[in-house]
Formats: structure tokens, C-alpha cells, sequence
């Protein structure tokens, strides 16, 4: 039986196939450090309340730190047969310093001490993640910045079809406040998540004098959780971090979706940097946007997780269940995978190379103005569904004839309706209708550069 924990209660080992699925070292690995800072803050709580010497706690925390030593060099023996992270430490812990290092278990459960340490992880991930959406706000808030001056104006869509023109500094912000609110989400699943499970032990709390207080202050958590069936049981916390990094990635692929589309010679606003891009290995002209496209589809990969996670844990008895140890393998890859994402887009933003002239031009056709002319009836007095009749009148004759909205004549604008005059006629000017879009959170320049300003400060680029 070696070192395995419950092996007293048997008389043969695991079946080989059996043994390797249900080892969880290869992917929880990845908690080491949280497991090594827990054990430590543990050790001291033991020794406080009088079941580890003082002896006995130094011996466990410089066996501790030669293990830390030891991973840190790569020349730590992880083995197989040990299962998880938490038998390989503590295996070794006691190959190290001896009997002490057995008493380091006391008063807690792999079960509490799993829970501890992916609490502990996921509050260092998404204080890594929230740095990182910090930064690629403050590309977006950069690049709304640049294009403001001179106005870069491209046509606004509703069905994909060109529907009404705005100012690319304000497409800049548009995802500025997608990725404010995913922020948001992140901070408040940190909020919720930060609770100690440590000391919930198997499922039921433990008869020893232990000090929950104290290891949840030490660990950096808010509290200990209050129940200790809660506390080795859900993952709710898992699957709202999850859910935030649906989102967040949702919103990074209808960037990605965006560029692309823009980057077609169908619609050609802009060239994506050569270092994001590749070739064909046929055709020769091709300069395809793989990398946008790629986190386009890693949507699909974090929704998996949080299916797969959510199928986890759907009818689960209370507590502790192995099922519970598939929380990990969609977790991390979720976390990478939307970390990736936000730091190729910090890359990639300030690249692209906008064609002023094309997007000017499609702003322009299309008919995009219409509803300029609209409004402008409306506020002569005509009830404005008449007013819309009245235009779309209008644009049906120039379309049938194939001519744009700024080919039009005042005598051809009183034809359709005599409340048309002569200060209609900038209306039908791309200038006059960004500038004429000054409402709140509207797209006129004024109103998006105020934004701009007000958003340096958020992200901390005032003054930069």
C-alpha cells in the first residue's frame, strides 16, 4: 500500500487502469504554492493551540521550505502512485523531517484542504486576470483616444447592415464597457470566494481545539465558511468564476468577429498586424486573422468548461464527492485560456492599421444619413412615423436610380415634402450627423471625448 492515506482499511492496492483515473497530480499540480502556504499557516495554528510543539513546528516549516526549494528547482520527486499534490507534499514533508511531519494532518481532511487551496488559487488567478483586463482597457481608452483627432467615422450596424455612422472612438469604447463589467463580475466572485473552508475537515468539523479564525486571518480570507458540509461540498464559487470568463470571452470573440469582418476586402477598414496573422500554404496572396479567429473559438472552450462543471456538480449528494475532482482540469484551462485572450488583444489593438478614407466612404453610402432627414421633419413638426414614411420614400427613388443621399437638391427634398428647406441640406453631410449625435453616451465627438477623459481617470491614465 506504500503511503496511501486510506490504506489500512484494505488488502490489495487499486487496479493499475484503476489507480491512474483517479489520480488527480497531473493537473492539481498546479496548486503547490497554495498548498505549501496553507500547510504552513496550519502548522502555526496547530502549535497555537497546543498540538504541535514547538519542536515539532520548526522541523515542519524547514521541511516546508526545502520542498519548496525543491520545486522551485525542478528536483522535487513528484510520484504518481501518491495520487494529488496534497500526498506528494505531505510524503515528502515526512521522508524530510520524520515523525512531525505526520502530525501536520491533524484536525483536517484532503477534503477541506482541497477546497482551501482552490479558493486560495482562484484568488491569485483573477487578481491576475483583473490586471490584465485593466490593461486592455487602458489599450481601448488609447486607441478611442487616437482615432478622435481626426475623426475616423465608420458606419454603425444593426442586422449587419449599415445602419447609422459613428465615430470609431466611440466602437473603441463600446468594448471598454463590455470589459468594465466583466471586471466587475470578476470582483465580485473574489468577493464571494474568499472564505476559509479550512477546518471543516472531512465534512463535519473535528473534535480538536483548532482555530478556524486564525488560519482564515493568516490565509488572507474574510471569515471561515460557516458550515462545514457547505464548505467541503460546492463549487458554486468555481462555476461563478466560470461563468464571468463566459462572458468576458464572449465579449473578446465579438471583438475578434468584428475585426475580422472588418479586415475583408468586402469591407476593408482595416489591416490586422502581420505578427497576428498568417499565410496560406497554397495561395500566396492570402493574410488570414488566425489569431482573432482562434479566440473567436475559445468561446466555445470556456462554455464547455462551464457545462462540464455545471454537469458536475447537478444533483450531487451532500458532501464530498470524487466528482468533485473534475473541478479542476476545465477550471485552469478556462483561466489560461481567457488570460491568453485579453494579452494577444492588448497586442494586437494598437496595430491595426485603419483606413480612414474606406470606412469615410462606406459611412457615407448606403444611405446611412436617412435618418438625419427623419429627425429633421420631426422637429419641424411632423409626427416622426411620417417623417420616416416620407424618407423612405425618398431613399427607394435615389436607390432605384442608383444615386446617394448627398446627390440630393433642395427642389428634390421639397418634392417629398414641402417642410424640407435649405438647412436641411448639411443634414445630408457626414460631419453634421456624428456632430449632431450629442446625447449622453451618444456618438457626437464632444460627448465621446468627455468619455475618453472621464475613462483615462478609471484606468489610470490620467496625467500620463
Amino acid at each position: 500500500m506504500g503511503h496511501r492515506t486510506w490504506g489500512g482499511r484494505f488488502s490489495e492496492g487499486p487496479d493499475a487502469l484503476a489507480a491512474r483515473f483517479n489520480a488527480s497530480l497531473p493537473f492539481d499540480r498546479a496548486l503547490w504554492r497554495e498548498d505549501l502556504f496553507q500547510n504552513r499557516v496550519h502548522a502555526r495554528m496547530l502549535h497555537k493551540v497546543g498540538l504541535l510543539s514547538e519542536e515539532e513546528l520548526k522541523a515542519i516549516l524547514q521541511g516546508l521550505d526545502q520542498i519548496e526549494e525543491e520545486i522551485e528547482r525542478g528536483t522535487f520527486p513528484w510520484r504518481e502512485e501518491l495520487e494529488d499534490v496534497h500526498m506528494n507534499l505531505e510524503a515528502r514533508l515526512v521522508e524530510l523531517i520524520g515523525p512531525p511531519g505526520g502530525k501536520l494532518h491533524t484536525a483536517r481532511s484532503r477534503n477541506d484542504q482541497v477546497a482551501t487551496d482552490l479558493r486560495l488559487f482562484l484568488r491569485g488567478a483573477l487578481d491576475e486576470l483583473l490586471e490584465e483586463i485593466r490593461g486592455l482597457k487602458r489599450v481601448l481608452v488609447a486607441e478611442a483616444e487616437r482615432y478622435l483627432e481626426p475623426l475616423h467615422v465608420l458606419p454603425g450596424y444593426t442586422h449587419l447592415q449599415r445602419a447609422q455612422p459613428i465615430l470609431l472612438s466611440h466602437w473603441f469604447l463600446a468594448y471598454y464597457e463590455m470589459l468594465s463589467r466583466d471586471e466587475g463580475r470578476l470582483k465580485d466572485a473574489r468577493e464571494r470566494l474568499n472564505e476559509s473552508p479550512l477546518g471543516a475537515a472531512a465534512l463535519a468539523g473535528t473534535g480538536f481545539p483548532i482555530d478556524r479564525h486564525f488560519t482564515a486571518k493568516e490565509l488572507g480570507f474574510r471569515a471561515p465558511m460557516r458550515n462545514s458540509l457547505d464548505a467541503v461540498a460546492s463549487r458554486d464559487f468555481a462555476l461563478e468564476v466560470l461563468s464571468a470568463l463566459n462572458i468576458g470571452q464572449l465579449h473578446l470573440s465579438r471583438l475578434s468577429e468584428e475585426l475580422i469582418l472588418y479586415s475583408t476586402e468586402e469591407f476593408g477598414f482595416v489591416e490586422i498586424p502581420d505578427a497576428f496573422a498568417t499565410g496560406s500554404s497554397i495561395m500566396p496572396q492570402k493574410k488570414n486573422p488566425d489569431i482573432l479567429e482562434l479566440i473567436r473559438a475559445k468561446a466555445g472552450r470556456i462554455l464547455g468548461a462551464l457545462v462540464a462543471l455545471s454537469t458536475v456538480v447537478k444533483g450531487l449528494p451532500l458532501a464530498y464527492n470524487k466528482d468533485l475532482q473534475e473541478d479542476k482540469e476545465p477550471l485552469l484551462d478556462a483561466l489560461s485560456t481567457y488570460r491568453d485572450s485579453l494579452r494577444l488583444l492588448k497586442a494586437l489593438l494598437p496595430g491595426l492599421r485603419w483606413n480612414r478614407a474606406r470606412m469615410w466612404r462606406a459611412a457615407e453610402e448606403g444611405y446611412a444619413l436617412a435618418t438625419e432627414l427623419a429627425d429633421y421633419l420631426a422637429e419641424k413638426g411632423l409626427p416622426f412615423r411620417e417623417a420616416h414614411h416620407v424618407v423612405g420614400r425618398l431613399v427607394r427613388k435615389l436607390s432605384e436610380e442608383g444615386r446617394p443621399l448627398k446627390a440630393l437638391t433642395l427642389e428634390e427634398l421639397r418634392a417629398h415634402h414641402p417642410l424640407f428647406a435649405e438647412d436641411a441640406l448639411p443634414l445630408l453631410r457626414l460631419e453634421t450627423a456624428i456632430h449632431r449625435r450629442g446625447s449622453y453616451g451618444g456618438t457626437a465627438p464632444e460627448a465621446v471625448r468627455e468619455r475618453v477623459l472621464e475613462a483615462r481617470k478609471e484606468v489610470g491614465l490620467e496625467g500620463a
